[in-house]
């Protein structure tokens, strides 16, 4: 059974474990280029899980042959948004298509402030519920 302890958010590989190093993320990358993956770094203010359009930090980073010029971008990217969630993605276009491979966060606000959830009655004495992420109280840019 996975705990969750502390109501972290949990998207990608490796939610559940306790933040990952310099030295484990650099483990990562290198995986991933080893395996000839696209890197790319993404960060968001919204991290509702729906929300998989994070926005980009820099460009793909197709032919980089060196995880420390990816961590490089990582350490640049968490210096301009320290409190926003930062993940690194890793493509594989072997076929064609550009398919996630492997996603993890690498940065976190110190405070993640977690969801509510919302019940609605509906038609036929259905029920449905939203996740809301109490970050959205705040518009974008000053959630954090």
């Amino acid at each position: 059974m996975m705990t969750n302890y502390g109501n972290r958010m949990t998207q990608g590989q490796f939610s559940f474990l306790p933040d990952l190093t310099d030295e484990e993320i650099s483990a990562q990358i290198k995986y991933a280029l080893d395996n000839s993956w696209a890197l790319n770094i993404e960060y968001t203010d919204d991290p509702h899980p729906r929300n998989t359009y994070w926005e980009m930090y820099g460009m793909p980073m197709f032919d980089m042959k060196d995880p420390a010029g990816v961590l490089m971008e990582i350490n640049e990217c968490r210096k301009t948004f320290p409190n926003h969630y930062i993940r690194v993605m890793a493509s594989d276009a072997t076929r064609g298509v550009e398919s996630p491979k492997m996603s993890y966060i690498v940065n976190r606000p110190e405070k993640e402030p977690g969801y509510h959830l919302i019940r609605e009655e509906r038609d036929g004495r259905c029920q449905g519920y939203t996740i809301v992420p109490y970050s959205n109280d705040k518009p974008e840019g000053e959630r954090y």
